[in-house]
């Protein structure tokens, strides 16, 4: 039986739409997004988007964004804390699969983004999905085969190659990471 069968109210985009504050909605289920995030999810997030976004001067059907919407579907929108999205052409919200979503993960939405959003990622296409631990200063990187994720490794000071983009964009985790170690 779909959640949303479950629920006591069902929300969609239009419900979403309309509210106060950082929300996300999962089979019209709606859930609060944690408060503000620490200076070091904040600082992370800018080295990622820093990083990714001085690769795509050259490549302009690309770009990089933190916190925008993703609209899978008119119950299920996710703000994902950083994506490269290409050939995207929607101004409110994301309607396509990005290429690469990272979520920095903080204890009260780390099941939400390691369990119901890995499955949605996967389920949509997303071609690589980043989990960033801030206090271990480590990122497992997930790539789309077939229509399953299989994992990459975990990275603390290796680069990572996301070959399957329609930029070519890498990531230096010692970079990423050594400000904050």
């Amino acid at each position: 039986m779909p959640a949303s069968e479950h629920a006591i109210e069902y929300y969609t985009y239009d419900d979403y739409k309309t509210w106060d504050g950082e929300w996300e909605l999962i089979d019209g289920i709606p859930l609060a997004m944690a408060p503000a995030p620490l200076r070091k999810h904040q600082g992370l997030a800018t080295v990622i988007i820093s990083e990714l976004h001085n690769q795509l001067e050259e490549c302009l059907q690309c770009e990089v964004l933190g916190e925008i919407d993703y609209k899978v579907s008119d119950d299920t929108i996710l703000k994902p804390d950083i994506v490269l999205t290409c050939g995207e052409t929607n101004e409110r919200y994301l309607t396509k699969a990005p290429e690469i979503v990272v979520e920095i993960i903080s204890k009260s939405t780390a099941k939400r983004d390691e369990k119901y959003k890995f499955e949605i990622y996967e389920k949509e296409k997303v071609k690589y999905y980043i989990l960033v631990y801030p206090d271990d200063l480590r990122a497992k990187v997930y790539k789309l085969k077939g229509s399953n994720y299989d994992k990459e490794g975990d990275f603390l000071q290796e680069s990572y190659s996301f070959e399957e983009t329609s930029c070519n964009v890498s990531l230096d985790f010692a970079r990423v990471f050594k400000r904050f170690r």
